[in-house]
């Protein structure tokens, strides 16, 4: 490692890790891909889930992120950046397939389905509260634009900053920053339009 880099490393631990288990990945060892999954598993499977809007098909990308780590893991560039930021570039790149495949299906005729949000509608669910308002949550995110999920959903579920998101999505740092003003301007506005639950009681009840 270049000592120059030693300072900045020194506070990375995790950082430090995932580089490790890769280079033992790319060794053979199925020990170190099991505790990456066990170590990156869950978010991957929250991002994966939130973007697509289906579990299943965030299954599905999950399990090809991990087969590709498997492949590809000697081809992993620590000069190019964090090995986080290297694994949610498989997936996001993954997650844009499944949605360019999932659009020509209906587009052929296919399938007829869209993304799977729950509904937003507080007479369609009798069960008011956070269950309902993660519901809204979640139908809020599906309307934003593509990257615009992408970018507010690495950045709050991957918990990547914003360099680490230019370089997963291919953009400049100040285009992921006023992706994510955007989102987040949208968002709010999607959540007071929709209102808490206390605010649905009261219109329900009316």
């Amino acid at each position: 490692m270049n000592p120059s880099r030693a300072p900045e490393m020194a506070g990375v631990p995790e950082r430090h890790d995932d580089e490790a288990l890769l280079a033992r990945i790319a060794a053979g060892e199925q020990l170190a891909l099991r505790q990456l999954i066990d170590r990156h598993g869950r978010g991957l499977r929250l991002f994966a889930g939130r973007y697509l809007g289906n579990a299943d098909e965030a299954e599905d990308v999950v399990q090809e992120v991990f087969i590709a780590v498997w492949k590809n893991a000697g081809r992993y560039d620590y000069a190019k950046g964090r090995a986080t930021t290297w694994i949610y570039r498989i997936a996001a790149n993954r997650c844009i397939d499944v949605k360019r495949w999932r659009r020509f299906r209906v587009f052929v005729g296919f399938d007829d389905t869209h993304d799977q949000f729950p509904s937003d509608n507080p007479e369609a669910d009798t069960q008011i509260g956070a269950r309902q308002d993660l519901a809204i949550v979640r139908a809020g995110l599906g309307n934003l634009p593509d990257r615009q999920r992408m970018a507010l959903l690495l950045r709050a579920v991957a918990d990547l900053d914003v360099p680490a998101i230019a370089d997963v999505m291919g953009a400049s740092a100040g285009s992921i920053e006023q992706l994510l003003v955007r989102a987040r301007r949208t968002l709010r506005a999607w959540l007071a339009a929709a209102g808490t639950s206390e605010s649905r009681k009261e219109r329900i009840s009316k």
